[in-house]
């Protein structure tokens, strides 16, 4: 019988935060005691764990004694901030923000495709981005059967991907153009989202790909250990509330048939099979919404290709959960 823990969710009023706390309590993590910190502004909320309600604290430097597990889902600001005082408490930061993902002595999990790295840490882990956790949990198990050379990805990403006050704006957004109110403003998104969609996600870089863009590149070949993968994305913001989809185009090292790939992903771990498109079932951000499985489909030959090396797919997952709250839950499930 494994012990209780102390558990902190650090940006615990935040989307991702309240998955987090969620999480914990669906899969039973063994907490003993769960604090809830956040800024100025939530402190003295309440949020529900086990049937009990929970207050929100102030975050601070000198919170973290006693605590075990700290998730961290409040920004890389705060993550660079308040993560060092958390594990010289003693805690195992388990960060969900891109402040430590690139350092090269953090480990960078995702436990369905290196969960071995999370043992090698030293108090802190990051989780990786959302959309980078959801094709990997795709792709990487048909690389471990045949070694993936390229990959081409263009993503369909959600209002959550943004945080709660872009799931906010959309709703709201939709609400004022069916009134007929073409008044609609973007704030916390660089563009207005209802009826709408833009190939911008998160910053511009000189390269002309964005930081969301080459986080693929960079995190996919951290996580694989693989330095030389070849990845090409295109990152799209679209008018959906809640998980993001993604058409991923693979080559490989030798040919692969969909039916190949189809066995080998249906025996996955993280991954759902939703491949009948003669009966109209296929991946869909609808159907993803609130399920811890990444469903994964239209898998086909890539017909532009004469060698049978290319498989395109198509992968819908949950972003506040396998591209947040789970994959830090399931990290520090590793860990015990």
């Amino acid at each position: 019988m494994s012990r209780g823990y102390n558990v902190a969710v650090v940006g615990a009023t935040g989307a991702v935060g309240i998955a987090m706390i969620e999480t914990l309590e669906k899969r039973n993590f063994p907490v003993k005691k769960l604090r809830l910190f956040a800024s100025e502004r939530s402190v003295g909320k309440k949020l529900p764990f086990k049937g009990r309600q929970i207050p929100v604290e102030l975050l601070t430097v000198d919170v973290f004694q006693g605590i075990d597990f700290a998730l961290f889902s409040a920004g890389a600001a705060r993550s660079k901030e308040f993560a060092p005082a958390a594990v010289n408490a003693g805690a195992v930061v388990i960060d969900n923000s891109s402040a430590f993902r690139m350092e090269p002595d953090v480990p960078l999990v995702v436990p369905e495709v290196n969960p071995e790295d999370a043992k090698k840490h030293k108090g802190i882990i990051a989780n990786p981005n959302c959309s980078t956790a959801i094709m990997l949990v795709a792709v990487y198990p048909l690389h471990k059967v045949n070694p993936v050379r390229r990959i081409v990805v263009s993503t369909y990403q959600a209002a959550s991907g943004a945080g709660a006050k872009a799931m906010a704006e959309l709703e709201e957004q939709t609400a004022r153009l069916l009134r007929g109110d073409k008044d609609v403003h973007a704030e916390a998104l660089p563009q207005p989202i209802a009826f709408n969609l833009f190939p911008h996600v998160d910053a511009f870089l000189d390269n002309g790909y964005t930081k969301e863009e080459m986080k693929f590149v960079n995190e996919s070949r951290k996580i694989m250990h693989y330095p030389t993968l070849k990845i090409s994305a295109t990152c799209v913001r679209v008018p959906v509330y809640r998980a993001h989809s993604e058409a991923v185009n693979i080559e490989f090292e030798r040919p692969m048939k969909p039916d190949e790939a189809r066995a080998i992903l249906s025996k996955a771990p993280g991954v759902k099979v939703v491949d009948d498109p003669a009966n109209k079932k296929y991946p869909m951000p609808i159907d993803a919404s609130g399920q811890y499985d990444c469903l994964v489909g239209r898998i086909r030959q890539d017909c532009s290709r004469d060698d049978d090396r290319g498989i395109e797919l198509f992968v819908s997952g949950d972003q506040l959960l396998k591209g947040a709250a789970l994959n830090a839950v399931q990290i520090a499930e590793l860990l015990i």
